[in-house]
């Protein structure tokens, strides 16, 4: 039961940060911790300089709600340890460089 509400919990703040994810979010301070906590990971998991996770044709995020949802899971299975406002500054320069959501 707890794992449940903690689930519905997560999913409600998920769509409240989704609402607006990139507008407070400083792209500066989200590539200093993608380049701290994610290149790694992603350079062994997808080749190269690990950018290609965001530029396959077959990406999964497809929109700015996406987006926010896959940075934060990652950032809990990683346990990087992030708050929704750093999470949304990785968003932010995620967005900047890669998907350029509106």
């Amino acid at each position: 039961m707890k794992a449940l509400f903690a689930i519905l919990a997560l999913s409600g703040m998920i769509g409240v940060a989704a609402a607006a994810p990139y507008d407070k979010g400083d792209p500066q301070k989200g590539k200093l911790l993608l380049d701290k906590s994610c290149l790694s990971c992603h350079a062994a998991k997808f080749g190269g300089d690990g950018s290609s996770v965001y530029t396959r044709p077959n990406h999964i995020v497809k929109n700015p709600e996406q987006l926010m949802t896959r940075v934060t899971g990652c950032s809990v299975n990683t346990g990087t340890g992030w708050f929704p406002e750093e999470e949304a500054d990785v968003a932010a320069y995620l967005n900047q460089k890669y998907y350029k959501f509106k």
